[in-house]
């Protein structure tokens, strides 16, 4: 079992660059939309929309390319 968590420790670091690119993209959709909230509301709704900003964005390139 040792040997295996290894294994995957080291293959880990090919793994990294999605994940610093998606989170890096998390904080400046909070920063954009807290910015531009003027009430909580707004501000709640930004917090929830900079989560999901990924998915919208690719299902509105599929289906520009209509996929």
């Amino acid at each position: 079992m040792i040997i295996y968590m290894v294994r995957g420790w080291k293959n880990m670091k090919y793994n990294s660059g999605p994940g610093a690119v998606y989170g890096l993209g998390l904080i400046g959709a909070l920063v954009y939309y807290l910015q531009n909230a003027s009430t909580f509301t707004e501000g709640l709704i930004g917090v929830l929309k900079a989560f999901v900003w990924p998915a919208l964005f690719v299902h509105k390139i599929l289906s520009i390319w209509g996929l």
